[in-house]
């Protein structure tokens, strides 16, 4: 077996707010698997790394693709333990390869078109204005949960936002889960949680930064709305850490990017251990292009996830690939017809 990558650089249509900064753009790395004495069938994956928030983006990421590479070649293993975005890649691979390279990850009545997955609203930080026009949008195109990222405008600007939308939607009639990406503080984090409460917000993701163990478990006892851990999950890499870290903290949720938490199998086993402590859970994706969203979308309809899941649209970039994945209102849809653009994926830079 041969492995190929190919270095891409996704473009946003507009700027990205997050908490880490505005994004303009984000490398990813396309992973091609195939037999040399058949090229013509392969497996794709994508490598979705994300500056600022992988661990294992830094210098070293692509000699670490060149190590897989030639250890495919070889036959020999690799230790991707704390390279989750690659390994996630590889895994995807193979999955095609397997299966034909049709583009059939996880076969399943999502993939026949049969059924569909039902995903929220993401409303990008933004200034007060950007975000309630945001919010106006996606309620207009179908969505019954939204989910604001919040902590790039002041703290009253947005109790503002979120009082306002209580006021036109009551939660039966919409959804707010909340993401503050660590941006509160164990002084205030008690009165903005009762303050999330009394509007009825469903959950808040990661009020806490990441490594706050104690005090997050503290506040996951006593809080009046679920805590949903995202990056107190990131870099978790064996059982034993993941057993520690949900038994210290026993948070209500936790939020599954398999970018970032160990792959398809490292998340299969965060579902399992989580599932042991009737903690609750959903499947997010992390920014990638649409070769790696099909894939992780069909993981999401494969094990069944419940409720709104926080997979992406594919909609943010200007440069995407084509894909058999398409969107109405909330719910995302499969295209069993869709063809691979052989051309759009040779025209890549691939290396050997």
């Amino acid at each position: 077996m041969r492995l190929s990558y190919a270095p891409y650089i996704l473009k946003f249509k507009n700027p990205a707010g997050t908490s880490r900064g505005v994004l303009l753009n984000k490398p990813t790395y396309i992973l091609k698997i195939w037999d040399e004495n058949n090229p013509e069938i392969f497996g794709l994956g994508e490598a979705s790394v994300f500056p600022g928030l992988s661990p294992e983006a830094n210098g070293r990421y692509e000699y670490k693709i060149v190590e897989l590479l030639s250890n495919i070649a070889l036959g020999r293993p690799t230790d991707l333990a704390h390279y989750s975005s690659l390994q996630l890649g590889l895994e995807q691979a193979i999955r095609d390869y397997v299966g034909g390279g049709k583009g059939i990850y996880f076969p399943s009545s999502f993939t026949e078109g049969e059924k569909e997955i039902t995903i929220n609203g993401l409303v990008w930080m933004g200034s007060f204005e950007e975000m309630l026009d945001r919010v106006e949008e996606k309620v207009l195109e179908g969505f019954h949960c939204i989910k604001l990222k919040i902590g790039a405008i002041d703290w009253e600007k947005e109790k503002a936002l979120i009082e306002g939308l209580r006021l036109r939607f009551s939660k039966n009639e919409l959804m707010i889960r909340v993401d503050a990406n660590g941006g509160f503080s164990p002084e205030n984090v008690m009165s903005r949680l009762d303050f999330l409460a009394n509007l009825d917000v469903h959950s808040i993701e990661q009020p806490l930064k990441k490594g706050l163990l104690n005090e997050t478990a503290e506040i996951c006892k006593v809080s009046p709305i679920p805590i949903a851990l995202d990056e107190e999950l990131i870099g978790i890499c064996t059982t034993e850490e993941r057993q520690s870290l949900l038994d210290i903290i026993n948070p209500q949720y936790i939020i599954l990017k398999p970018s970032l938490c160990g792959a398809f199998s490292g998340t299969s086993e965060w579902i399992h251990l989580a599932d042991q402590r009737n903690i609750g859970w959903w499947i997010t994706s992390a920014l990638e292009s649409n070769i790696g969203l099909n894939a992780i979308a069909q993981f999401t309809a494969s094990i069944k996830a419940e409720g709104p899941q926080g997979l992406g649209t594919g909609g943010l970039y200007t440069n995407n690939f084509s894909s058999p994945l398409s969107l109405s209102g909330e719910n995302m849809k499969f295209n069993p017809s869709f063809i691979r653009n052989r051309p759009e994926l040779n025209n890549l830079d691939w290396r050997e």
